[in-house]
């Protein structure tokens, strides 16, 4: 049985590990999805306020609907994660997490994906880790071989502005090579 989702739509947010155009997974042979981590600014009291509204709504939901009346403690299901603690590897998560919480939102289908003015974007280039918006994301409990928690489901994503690339950003040719220097040979005669 599904628990109620709790629709909820935040920004600005800014969008790390985004897969919105092509199906996504981070395994060989794991289901693909559509995805994009959300990093909620901490400073941010009014939309912390929110999103913890809505996890607490979809906690509750899941208890009666799922779970069977059993209450997990939130921290051990909750979705939102601290970009200030490292990896389950001990590893840093860079200096885009510092000082946000974040969110890892994911679908099946799809989002929509459009701009500031509401026009769809189409080009993939457009929509990147790194860049700025909003989210329209739904919370909902689950009950999966005995392990309970709260997913984050993409809906929809509005981009509001551009911001520096995150991670393996695609570099400037001419600019990666601007300082090489090729000798002449016969061929060039």
């Amino acid at each position: 049985m599904a628990t109620k989702a709790i629709s909820l739509v935040i920004g600005e947010v800014r969008f790390s590990y985004v897969h919105v155009f092509e199906p996504w997974a981070a395994e060989e042979g794991a289901n693909k999805n559509y995805t994009a981590t959300l990093l909620i600014p901490k400073d941010n009291a009014q939309l912390n306020a929110l999103i913890d509204k809505a996890i607490k709504q979809a906690y509750e939901s899941a208890v009666t609907e799922i779970w069977g009346g059993k209450r997990p403690p939130l921290k051990n299901v909750t979705p939102l994660h601290d970009g200030d603690e490292p990896k389950n590897d001990g590893t840093d998560r860079g200096e885009a997490y510092e000082n946000h919480w974040f969110l890892n939102s994911k679908g099946k289908s799809q989002p929509g994906i459009i701009d500031r003015n509401k026009q769809p974007i189409l080009n993939p280039d457009e929509m990147y880790s790194g860049c700025y918006g909003y989210a329209s994301i739904a919370f909902r409990g689950y009950l999966n071989n005995g392990k309970m928690g709260i997913s984050v489901y993409l809906n929809n994503l509005m981009k509001s502005r551009d911001g520096e690339p995150l991670g393996n950003a695609k570099t400037d040719a001419a600019a990666d090579f601007a300082g090489v220097n090729i000798p002449a040979y016969d061929d060039d005669l």
